[in-house]
């Protein structure tokens, strides 16, 4: 055998041994990535329920906003009713103070039409006032609706999350 012919076998024999090394690593790698003793199994359902009692206590505060927030709307919307009241109140006091002013200048009153003008201009600020507080209403409605949304959207999260946590739970215990 030539020196040349020695070379090419060594030279094979060491790519077969690197070739065998590197798919030995690979295949340990593999395994150990893939495989899960017992403890990680553990750990893995250990984070799940605790995931899962995470999301039952997010429902939990989500319903509690959901109801506290459909009272706020329910209250707005009573005082919204309200000022609706006042204001057609308060434009019916307007008119029959102007008819009644209308009719002491008719009569040549000046003192009784002055008391009524004084009258109209207390039912004025007090309609722009109720028509501000209609509108502060009307805003406080929009932003409750707006939360309240919200924390509807917030609570189907947490049901899907309680629900895949669970079938998780429920995987791992299979195996």
């Amino acid at each position: 055998m030539t020196l040349e012919g020695m070379k090419g076998a060594s030279m094979i024999r060491r790519h077969i041994i690197h070739l065998l090394a590197l798919a030995i690593l690979g295949l340990g790698t593999s395994l150990w990535a893939q495989g899960g003793t017992t403890s990680d199994s553990n750990s893995d359902i250990k984070n799940d329920r605790k995931d899962l009692r995470k999301d039952k206590r997010d429902l939990r505060n989500d319903r509690k906003d959901i109801r506290s927030d459909q009272r706020d709307v329910n209250k707005d919307r009573a005082d919204r009713r309200n000022d609706i009241r006042d204001i057609n109140k308060d434009k019916k006091d307007i008119a029959e103070d102007r008819r009644e002013r209308n009719q002491d200048l008719k009569n040549g009153d000046k003192a009784d039409a002055a008391k009524e003008q004084r009258d109209i201009n207390r039912d004025k600020r007090d309609l722009a006032h109720d028509q501000k507080d209609l509108r502060a209403d009307n805003r406080d409605i929009h932003n409750d609706k707006k939360d309240l949304h919200k924390d509807r959207k917030d609570a189907r999260k947490d049901k899907r999350d309680i629900r895949h946590d669970r079938r998780d739970i429920h995987r791992d215990r299979k195996g």
